[in-house]
């Protein structure tokens, strides 16, 4: 515990008692690297110029690039979450659905991963579904517990769908792209959605009373006129989806220029739906300045803390005591998940991923543990945040919404205990199968530079730049006009030479080359 003195746990410590203490943890942060800095430099662990590096650190914050795309996306969320494209997905899919048991569940779980996949923001997903299906779920006779908890779940899986604002953060955490980090996410939200609708189809069998049908003057006909009003909400969405996520997988665009691209095309269905509005732009801008703001205060504060406790040896003392844990790197990964799901309870996934994450990435990477993949279980555990009784902010949101007189916070509480547990299920699916990660990945071409051979093809056989052997004279067949001229007879020549004898035969010259052809290079 105190191999490596006792400072780093003390260091870890004070900021835990300044978050207990509900302090900004910005500024917590920021106040206890720099304290234990100027201790550090009394105590002699480093110099007053190894803190020098910090206004580098913070300019090296502000000039990141791959951050640019954390306000896009934002703004391109809250413009969506009031041009009204949930609305309009939400009924035409609750309509199709509605002829089934859980069907509004259904319908729910479908439009949470689209406006996951559109949005990247939890706020929106789960005040908007609920503003709209949680009446209707509750008129027509859904338990409630059942319908506060799917869609606080379905508003969840915003975290792990790309472009979530998470994977975007622990890419630049972790040092690897976002689009690996996209493509190691689509596996995990694909199971999400499934194990999700599996539980539905199964509760739907063993108590069908939870979630009836709607009845038919509800739902309407299954017509012509219902599929294109469900393609008319669908269609601008994958359209969307493609500007944001096919432009970074094929390699059109970055995160931030995709992001760019999604803001333009958020307005383009806010205009289409006919919200688009100054008054929309100036609150959509607000509330991307404000998240942005935070981002940006809690990466400095996460610095100063970060490298004043590398600075004391923290590093190594995290390494020296998860390198010895039982069971490798899998006993590695329950441990960091255990942890990281306790945290959840007090911290936002922001906070996570700017003080623990740098912590725990290094001892990762020295246990052979793919970085993407670590990342991608970390946001998937990360999620779980929004659904702790009591402090999940999903929770909070769901309550802000729902009509007190008919729902009661136990109700919301005990409701999501069933989706908390397929999070923790989906967990433990990618710690023992990192192939769902993985396997998006290892699909693109590879090349070993080991393997590759450069044959550069000989001069001479083929023209072009071929040069004549060496020795040869102008007259002998040699480039022209090149031959000098005999100095024998000349005023002040020396005398000539004699004709050297004849020694052994030359060995074998190496084959020419020639430069007309292009080298050879096989893999």
């Amino acid at each position: 515990m105190f191999d490596f003195g006792i400072l780093p746990p003390l260091m870890f410590l004070g900021m835990v008692v300044f978050m207990l203490y509900g302090f900004p943890v910005a500024f917590s942060l920021s106040a206890v690297g720099l304290f234990f800095g100027l201790v550090g430099v009394a105590t002699g662990h480093f110099d007053m110029v190894f803190l020098h590096s910090l206004p580098f650190r913070f300019f090296g914050i502000i000039s990141n690039d791959l951050l640019l795309a954390i306000p896009f996306f934002t703004l391109m969320g809250a413009i969506l979450e009031r041009c009204g494209l949930a609305e309009d997905l939400l009924e035409g899919t609750g309509r199709l659905f509605g002829a089934i048991p859980g069907g509004l569940a259904y319908a729910v779980i479908v439009v949470g991963a689209i406006l996951g996949a559109i949005t990247g923001t939890v706020a929106a997903s789960v005040i908007t579904m609920g503003v709209i299906s949680l009446p209707v779920m509750l008129r027509y006779g859904y338990n409630k517990r059942l319908a506060t908890g799917v869609i606080a779940a379905s508003g969840t899986i915003t975290q792990v769908i790309p472009p979530s604002l998470v994977l975007v953060v622990l890419a630049d955490q972790l040092g690897r792209s976002v689009g690996d980090m996209y493509l190691g996410a689509i596996g995990p939200s694909i199971l999400q959605v499934g194990i999700f609708m599996g539980y539905i189809a199964l509760l739907s069998i063993l108590k069908p009373h939870y979630m009836p049908p709607l009845p038919p003057e509800a739902r309407g006909k299954l017509d012509a006129k219902l599929v294109m009003t469900v393609l008319a909400g669908m269609i601008p969405s994958i359209v969307l989806i493609f500007l944001v996520l096919g432009t970074i997988f094929i390699g059109l665009a970055t995160p931030t220029e995709a992001g760019a691209l999604g803001v333009v095309g958020a307005m383009l269905l806010a205009a289409m739906h006919g919200r688009l509005s100054w008054k929309l732009i100036r609150e959509g801008m607000q509330s991307t300045m404000h998240i942005t703001t935070m981002v940006v205060f809690i990466l400095i504060g996460s610095t100063c803390f970060s490298l004043v406790f590398q600075g004391m040896d923290g590093g190594r003392w995290i390494e020296h005591m998860l390198s010895g844990l039982p069971g490798g790197p899998i006993g590695f990964l329950i441990f960091v998940n255990i942890f990281v799901f306790v945290l959840a309870f007090f911290l936002d996934f922001f906070e996570i991923a700017f003080i623990i994450i740098p912590m725990l990435a290094p001892v990762a990477q020295n246990l052979g543990i793919d970085l993407v993949w670590f990342g991608v279980l970390l946001c998937v555990n990360m999620q779980t945040s929004f659904m702790h009784p009591p402090f999940g902010f999903a929770l909070f949101y769901l309550r802000s919404i729902a009509p007190r007189n008919e729902v009661k916070t136990s109700d919301i509480y005990m409701g999501a205990i069933p989706w908390l547990v397929m999070q923790l299920i989906l967990v433990g699916v990618l710690i023992f199968w990192p192939q769902s990660v993985t396997y998006w990945l290892d699909n693109s071409p590879k090349v070993d530079p080991n393997s590759i051979k450069i044959e550069i093809p000989a001069f001479g056989n083929g023209g072009g730049l071929s040069l004549p052997p060496p020795g040869t004279g102008g007259g002998n067949g040699g480039l022209p006009g090149l031959g000098l001229p005999s100095l024998n007879g000349l005023p002040g020549a020396p005398p000539a030479m004699p004709a050297p004898q004849p020694g052994p035969a030359p060995a074998p010259a190496a084959p020419a080359i020639d430069l007309s052809q292009p080298p050879k290079i096989t893999p």
